[in-house]
């Protein structure tokens, strides 16, 4: 039911909204933080942050702002970040998740990598051909793109469940898929969380790429 009550919960457009900001802003935020981002009431805030960290969307931690200690410091800030948790729902029930982890173990056991890579390519190739610009294409497909100086940073990972226990197959696959959709331009670079590909965003290869951030 967990996924149920995350969609319930993000029904409510002021709610959703302040979940898409803290998602957006790739760590903590306090509510005061939240508040005057959203134009919207301290109260009213708290009010849904703290119900979107009961259904499970947002972590909870506490600390001082500004990185002052000590006496004088004041009491340690509430934090909102977004949850690595998954939701999904699907009616009727799906075993998709499933499926993928027992193609990626039989792709590893077949030593059939080549195949897969070069069918990402082929379906990134498809994606190229529809002309859609660079941050478009990323986020439709879940990545949620954010400029950062030369290069766009994913902080999503969409096969994030499935890399964890299969990260050579499947982020192989995940790297040939964006090179042939963005035309270049791409490449494996970790960060500390999201996507372990990165995008620069002088060099791909679609015809708008330019920033909408």
């Amino acid at each position: 039911m967990q996924g149920f009550d995350a969609l319930s919960v993000l029904a409510d457009p002021r709610r959703r909204a302040v979940y898409e900001h803290v998602a957006a802003a790739g760590g903590p935020v306090s509510r005061d933080q939240v508040a005057e981002a959203l134009e919207i009431g301290r109260n009213l805030a708290a009010h849904h942050l703290d119900k979107l960290a009961e259904a499970g969307l947002l972590d909870v931690s506490f600390a001082r702002l500004g990185g002052r200690s000590g006496p004088g410091a004041g009491r340690p800030s509430k934090l909102y970040e977004r949850s690595a948790a998954e939701h999904a729902v699907s009616l009727p029930p799906r075993g998709y998740r499933v499926l993928a982890e027992v193609l990626a173990d039989a792709v590893e056991e077949a030593g059939a990598e080549p195949a897969l890579y070069a069918a990402a390519r082929r379906q990134g190739e498809r994606l190229a051909r529809e002309g859609a610009p660079v941050e478009e294409t990323l986020r439709g497909l879940g990545y949620e793109p954010y400029a950062d100086g030369g290069v766009w940073r994913l902080r999503n990972c969409p096969f994030d469940g499935v890399a964890r226990n299969h990260p050579g197959a499947v982020c192989g696959a995940n790297l040939e898929l964006l090179k042939a959709a963005l035309g270049g331009g791409v490449r494996i670079d970790p960060g500390p969380e999201g996507c372990c590909v990165v995008v620069d965003r002088g060099t791909c290869g679609t015809k708008n790429n330019e920033s909408l951030f």
